[in-house]
């Protein structure tokens, strides 16, 4: 049997995966990188964007917003703010989220609404640009 790499996807809300993958491809704030088994230690800031999960010859797709990837010897671990799968993500509420979203910024009282709404079109935006790829 391959060398398997041990992944761990943790929300605040609940670990989402734990398990042996063959590769993550991760989108760090430097650019994306992909991590196998048996691979140097390092720490990355997470962009908002969509992990990539290789095992056996598939690949599943996870969007995540905010958090970090840590590489150790036991593996890889992601501890990401906001993670949701690429096929859950249903993209007409998606396009009405970010048409509000634009409505606020637009609309804002003050700047901390401002830079509130300016968070969620750049969070949508980066999950429209998931849904396009």
């Amino acid at each position: 049997m391959a060398d398997k790499l041990h992944f761990d996807l943790v929300s605040p809300e609940r670990r989402l995966f734990a398990g042996d993958v063959d590769q993550v491809v991760v989108p760090g704030e430097e650019g994306d990188f992909g991590v196998l088994p048996n691979h140097a230690p390092f720490m990355s800031v997470i962009r908002p964007g969509a992990i990539a999960v290789l095992n056996d010859g598939s690949t599943e797709r996870t969007f995540i917003h905010g958090g970090f990837a840590e590489v150790t010897p036991a593996g890889l671990t992601i501890l990401a703010e906001e993670a949701i799968a690429v096929a859950d993500i249903d993209a007409d509420k998606l396009a009405q989220d970010l048409s509000d979203a634009r409505e606020d910024v637009a609309t804002a009282k003050d700047e901390e609404e401002r830079e509130h709404a300016e968070a969620l079109v750049a969070k949508y935006e980066a999950m429209q640009a998931v849904l396009a790829n």
